[in-house]
């Protein structure tokens, strides 16, 4: 039984360089601003919505947002409590669909990505986010990791045709969530240890960037 009122995170618009993953919401938030701003349009479902973080990245996008997730949230934002694979709207009702870091925690994707593809308007969009790299977490409800190729793969095969497929941070960037991921917990637990590693790697991944090491894919696709 997955746990009611989550604590999950709450505002896309406040990360401190000091938060723990920094590194991988910094290019992560850049990039769904990037998809809202050029995909996104009339009625929006976030599936997997949490506390709604990115809501106010639709506004003047959209007509109307609706979220659904599995239990509600610890701010209780989510409207339509249910499964990801049996969403209770009709078929060819929705203009955009938005989904971040909820498809490794589906048993299983091919259903999920076969609902959105029901609920999609023709022409309609799926922006959606979800790790290469990351710890266990959630668990026991944390399933998979993909590839940009196996995204490609898991997309078409359910007759969504990628657009983008943006990777979220490069090898820098990887290398330091890991370091937050390792280190001690006392070091980790210091505020000034996570700042100045978060903008020593976050220069280096600047800098020096390559993305065949990431954390993160962000896919754009359309029906």
């Amino acid at each position: 039984m997955r746990k009611e009122h989550l604590d999950r995170f709450k505002d896309s618009t406040v990360i401190d360089i000091s938060n723990h993953y920094y590194l991988v919401y910094k290019p992560l938030i850049r990039d769904i601003k990037y998809a809202i701003n050029n995909y996104s349009a009339g009625k929006v479902l976030d599936i997997g919505c949490g506390n709604k973080p990115y809501k106010s990245l639709f506004e003047n996008k959209c007509d109307e947002y609706v979220g659904c997730d599995i239990v509600q949230s610890s701010e209780k934002c989510v409207d339509i409590i249910c499964d990801a694979t049996n969403i209770p709207l009709d078929d060819n009702s929705i203009d955009t669909i938005f989904c971040t870091q909820v498809i490794e925690h589906v048993d299983d994707h091919n259903r999920l990505l076969k609902e959105i593809f029901r609920l999609l308007k023709p022409d309609g969009h799926i922006i959606l986010s979800g790790p290469m790299y990351w710890h266990l977490h959630e668990e026991p409800y944390d399933f998979f990791r993909f590839t940009k190729y196996g995204f490609k793969f898991i997309f078409e095969n359910q007759g969504l045709r990628p657009v983008e497929i943006l990777a979220n941070g490069g090898k820098w960037a990887t290398f330091g969530q890991m370091v937050i991921h390792t280190f001690p917990n006392f070091l980790i637990k210091r505020k000034l240890f996570r700042k100045y590693s978060n903008m020593f790697f976050s220069y280096l991944d600047d800098k020096y960037y390559y993305d065949y090491n990431t954390m993160n894919y962000l896919v754009i696709a359309k029906k």
